[in-house]
């Protein structure tokens, strides 16, 4: 029978779900010169791939048949790297071979083994697990193998990042020799093809490009940001945004809590995922997004793995992911499957050229600009306002009575202030953001670009703060405090000379004003910076201090055995007494 047949069962699955095309991929794998084969494709996270192999797996296990046989041993099984994405896989699956009387079960981390293994007993078609749960259950003997006509490695570059490469060989070495091998990975490095060559047998290759899958729907953009204001962009971008429901990356769980911690002290509905959850906290937090209780999910890379949630339209990356493929997955939880994204990449100053690299691996096409300010969001706010719905349906009869009465009561201008602030008072704060300038520098480009000339040859700007030796000023707490305050990286300061009561210090004439603004702006300073109308004479250089490889010495500094040992004074000792009989006394 032919998969696309509207007889088909896999089809009529499809037409149920409103499946009107197939994406790239999934035409790709139902070629003709695919069919029946190993395959080894590389396609972008969101690009519809789960129903992909999905497809590829129809003549395998149904043949010319129009329904699965009874369950009994697994004929397929699926390999993924995270809970969620096997969660994920298994409710694709489910739906899919649904009409074809499929019985899809899941094996993962987290959840009870033993319920697992009475699943198992009862027989499955399909198995989706991740690689530790499989290989457990494989160990034990409740997953029986011998029937299995395909094994799918979805996401394999993943799990090989993860550590699970000794884990798939051995699901894999257990498997039948004449099994289908459907490999499925965002990237193809090397140690990817060489688990190909070992386990395929004539794969055919597909790679498609990111622009015909669903990241061309991606819109990528990047924002300049001051240091220490990631928080406040974060805040920004929310409320500019207001997206149905918004994903914001961090590097760890350390950060995905302080940041989580200050959304909702903020009043934003926001959840947290982490690698430290249970599986019933990440079900319920998923839980709370899909059903609209929380709008926001601040998570890392490796516990935002596999979600996909629907109305989910903006990702931010509050700290610049490690590799371009994380940045690729990072932005794959939207524009999935034809649907409409923005990812945004905070970038601090110190880190633009960082961002370039990464920008560049990625092979993706990113517009620059600034932070949402505020009066951005009130502007954007007054127009929200304007279109709400309900300014526009049609008033209930108790809801006329009212409104006359407060016409009655009250100026219409009086009426429409209170709306607006009632409206307003719903929403969190805009925060004030300080915007770097557009002719931010990118430090240190490899290509083309002079070296950057020392602070020395650079024209510079004195300024002073109120902070001396008096107060235990040190340029280890002072350095950091100055960025902070001026909002500017450490490579824009230059000398800093600690004095008995104030500290003077230089910076780059290029962000000099800018650094001038951000100290108006600061509410409750540290310590008061202030412009020094004449530069100081000529003299050493006080610098943060830099580590040192052990046992170098500061420059002029003397070895114990070169300095002058210091001449004590002799202490006077009275005569040590003897007791009696031990002899005369001299």
């Amino acid at each position: 029978m032919d998969l696309l047949s509207p007889d088909h069962p896999l089809a009529r699955a499809l037409a149920e779900r409103a499946y009107t095309d197939l994406t790239a991929v999934q035409s790709a794998v139902l070629a003709p010169e695919a069919t029946g084969r190993d395959l080894l494709v590389s396609a972008q996270t969101g690009s519809g791939k789960t129903v992909a192999y999905g497809l590829a797996l129809g003549g395998t296990l149904l043949g010319a048949a129009a329904t699965l046989p009874p369950a009994g041993a697994p004929l397929a099984l699926v390999v993924a790297p995270t809970r969620e994405l096997a969660l994920q896989v298994h409710r694709e699956l489910s739906w899919l071979y649904r009409p074809a009387g499929g019985i899809v079960t899941s094996c993962v981390g987290g959840m009870d083994p033993r319920a697992e293994q009475r699943r198992l007993a009862q027989g499955a078609h399909i198995v989706v697990g991740t690689p530790g749960r499989l290989r457990d259950h494989l160990e034990r003997g409740a997953l029986d193998v011998t029937a299995l006509r395909a094994v799918v490695l979805d996401e394999a570059d993943e799990m090989l990042d993860m550590g699970f490469r000794e884990d798939l060989e051995a699901i894999l070495d257990a498997t039948p020799a004449e099994r289908r091998t459907l490999l499925f990975s965002a990237t193809l490095p090397k140690e990817i093809v060489g688990l190909a060559r070992r386990y395929q047998r004539e794969a055919v290759r597909i790679a498609l490009a990111a622009g015909s899958q669903g990241h061309a729907d991606i819109e990528h953009r990047a924002v300049r940001i001051a240091p220490t204001e990631t928080e406040h962009a974060v805040v920004n971008l929310l409320r500019y945004h207001d997206s149905p429901t918004a994903m914001v990356f961090c590097g760890t769980r350390e950060a995905v809590s302080h940041l989580q911690a200050s959304l909702l002290e903020r009043g934003f509905g926001v959840v947290a995922l982490s690698g430290e959850l249970s599986q019933s906290e990440r079900n319920r937090a998923l839980q709370a997004l899909r059903d609209g209780r929380a709008r926001v999910c601040v998570a890392t890379d490796v516990a935002a793995r596999g979600i996909d949630l629907p109305s989910l339209d903006l990702v931010i990356h509050a700290e610049l992911p490690r590799t371009a493929e994380t940045l690729q997955h990072r932005s794959g939880r939207t524009g999935r499957a034809g649907r409409k994204g923005i990812s945004v990449l905070l970038v601090p100053l110190s880190r633009r050229r960082r961002a370039d690299l990464l920008i560049q691996s990625a092979g993706i096409q990113v517009a620059w600009g600034a932070v949402p300010s505020a009066d951005d969001i009130h502007a954007l706010d007054q127009q929200r306002l304007l279109a709400a719905p309900f300014l526009s349906e049609e008033p209930a009869e108790e809801e006329r009575a009212m409104a006359q009465a407060l016409i009655e009561a009250h100026p219409a201008e009086a009426i429409a202030a209170a709306l607006a602030r009632l409206y307003r008072s719903a929403l969190p704060a805009a925060e004030e953001v300080f915007d770097p300038g557009p002719d931010l520098p990118a430090r240190g480009r490899r290509e083309g670009r002079p070296p950057r000339e020392d602070s020395s040859e650079r024209p510079m700007v004195w300024f002073r703060l109120n902070i001396g030796r008096l107060k235990n000023g040190d340029p280890r707490w002072l350095l950091p405090l100055i960025c902070r305050q001026g909002r500017v990286a450490k490579q824009d300061i230059g000398a800093i000379r600690i004095l008995e009561r104030e500290t003077r210090f230089e910076v780059d004439a290029r962000v000099a004003d800018r650094f001038r603004a951000a100290l108006k702006q600061v509410q409750h300073p540290e310590g008061k910076i202030e412009p020094l109308a004449d530069a100081p004479a000529p003299g050493p250089r006080e610098r943060a201090p830099r580590e040192r490889p052990q046992g170098e010495r500061p420059q002029g500094e003397r070895s114990s055995a070169e300095r002058p040992q210091r001449e004590r004074p002799q202490r006077e000792r009275p005569p040590r007494r003897r007791p009696p009989g031990s002899g005369p006394q001299s």
